[in-house]
């Protein structure tokens, strides 16, 4: 897992988090946990999953969070201790494409919104399928930032960032899209996707979500966009925004499939 790209702090994941509560369900729902069961939440961040896993599986089962990052593991190890399931909720370093499990340890594994962060994205999934049992279901869940569109009049300088976007801030930015091929390409059955589209009002949630700040300020060094244009773009979104017509939107997409 790689920090260089598209990186966020504790607070940006808790903070997006939450307006993707009843799709996390959805994931826990195909993960098909049961009390006892050993699960794998693969680049947990500061915690999220890991906690509301662990009053899925209970005090009998073991919830591993991993990520790459040292201070999401710190946040993490100190939110399940407050929430009381440090016990049997842990978390950890790892390098998402060499994980420190034995093969087929786990009874089920998730990883959200991690792939687009990912150079090697094909052998992140091998590798979760590789510590998942037999039997065991493999659930990801990412975005596809190639979809996401802002309702503008100036659809060049529009298309211009959103490509910025998916193509250059993040590594993998159009993952969502791809899952389902990684999925395809491995030793899998009962695959299947779903896609969930979502949409925002608020300029300042969709600034926080997109970084918007830091993506903007990347296109302008890299000659995407002019001083001029992106004053003049952020002038316009002030402008819907104040007027309530701002509207923007993205696909996330989650893949599941049962390891044979």
């Amino acid at each position: 897992m790689t920090q260089s790209k598209g990186y966020v702090d504790p607070e940006y994941l808790l903070a997006v988090g939450n307006q993707l509560k009843y799709i996390k369900q959805r994931s826990y729902a195909l993960m098909q946990i049961q009390s006892g069961h050993n699960v794998l939440d693969l680049g947990c961040g500061p915690g999220t999953d890991t906690i509301a896993l662990g009053s899925l599986v209970g005090v009998n089962g073991q919830v591993i969070g991993a990520d790459y990052d040292e201070a999401m593991i710190t946040e993490a190890e100190q939110r399940a201790e407050q929430a009381g399931v440090n016990t049997w909720v842990r978390h950890q370093r790892v390098d998402a494409v060499s994980l420190p499990f034995a093969t087929g340890y786990f009874d089920a594994c998730r990883s959200e919104r991690m792939f687009q962060h990912l150079l090697n994205p094909a052998q992140a999934l091998s590798e979760m399928i590789r510590v998942t049992k037999p039997g065991g279901w493999v659930v990801v869940l990412d975005t596809d930032w190639s979809t996401w569109s802002t309702d503008s009049d100036d659809t060049d300088i529009e298309r211009r960032l959103a490509r910025f976007l998916a193509e250059t801030f993040f590594h993998n930015g159009c993952s969502g899209r791809k899952l389902y091929r990684l999925f395809k390409q491995q030793i899998l059955a009962d695959i299947s996707f779903e896609v969930f589209p979502l949409a925002t009002t608020n300029y300042a949630l969709a600034r926080q979500v997109t970084q918007a700040e830091r993506s903007e300020s990347e296109a302008l060094k890299a000659g995407v966009i002019t001083a001029q244009e992106l004053q003049n773009w952020q002038t316009s979104l002030e402008k819907a925004d104040s007027e309530g017509i701002y509207f923007s939107s993205v696909n996330l997409i989650m893949i599941a499939g049962c390891k044979k």
